[in-house]
């Protein structure tokens, strides 16, 4: 009489756990640099209106503001979800810069603070602003 077993032997079971291993290896990283990249468009859609309303500003009173609640209610400003703190500096031009806040700062090590002045230099780096 032959008696057959349903099931997987260790080995294929084994098998499946380590080509489990390696997907999650290589997905990982990718997936926290997606995460972090998109957080840091917060950061930076932050800078982009706030210069927006920098040059709105000089257009009425022929300089610019360090006092970010003249232009939207809070100095420093904090973006929507809490990941970016922004700040101003400079009356004749203006610095903003963006420093990332929380989990954001340790994730986004590489782009922080972001950087924009009234003659639209963007800062670190180009990829940054990707």
């Amino acid at each position: 009489m032959n008696i057959k077993y349903k099931g997987f032997t260790l080995i294929e079971v084994m098998i499946v756990v380590v080509i489990i291993g390696i997907l999650a290896a290589i997905a990982y990283p990718s997936y926290t640099r997606y995460v972090a990249q998109s957080t840091r468009a917060e950061g930076l859609s932050a800078l982009m209106r706030l210069a927006n309303l920098q040059e709105q500003y000089y257009l009425d009173n022929r300089k610019y503001t360090t006092d970010l609640s003249e232009l939207i209610g809070a100095d420093p400003y904090i973006t929507e979800h809490g990941n970016y703190s922004v700040t101003s500096s400079g009356t004749s031009s203006f610095t903003l810069k963006a420093v990332a806040q929380g989990i954001q700062a340790s994730r986004d090590s590489s782009c922080t603070p972001l950087t924009i002045t009234d003659t639209g230099a963007k800062g670190p780096s180009a990829e940054c602003w990707k």
